[in-house]
């Protein structure tokens, strides 16, 4: 379990230093850095669920970025992420028909 710190992206403890003050930082180890990215993929889902349509583009870029670093991690990239994305869409199709399962008869 997690108790201190968060996952930041890469150039904010540099933002920070700009700001005028010092950061306190580590690397994470690689067990903790993939528990970390899993913490931080739930964190930007909620934000994205509570974003207005504004601000909602950038909150689920914010969620595509962690999912990126997250194959990165299992040792693909976003090219494979990709064309696996598009393999599942062509043999069980996307969500652009809105299709909503109730169950079977």
């Amino acid at each position: 379990m997690l108790t201190t710190g968060k996952l930041v992206r890469d150039r904010i403890p540099q933002i920070i230093r700009a700001d005028g003050a010092e950061p306190e930082v580590y690397v994470a180890e690689p067990a903790e850095y993939r528990e970390r990215l899993r913490a931080k993929l739930a964190e930007e889902v909620a934000e994205y669920m509570e974003a207005d349509e504004t601000d909602a583009p950038e909150e689920l870029a914010d969620v595509l970025e962690v999912a990126f670093a997250l194959a990165a991690d299992l040792g693909v990239n976003a090219d494979q992420l990709e064309k696996i994305r598009a393999s599942k869409a062509e043999q069980r199709g996307g969500f652009s028909e809105r299709i909503v399962w109730t169950g079977n008869r």
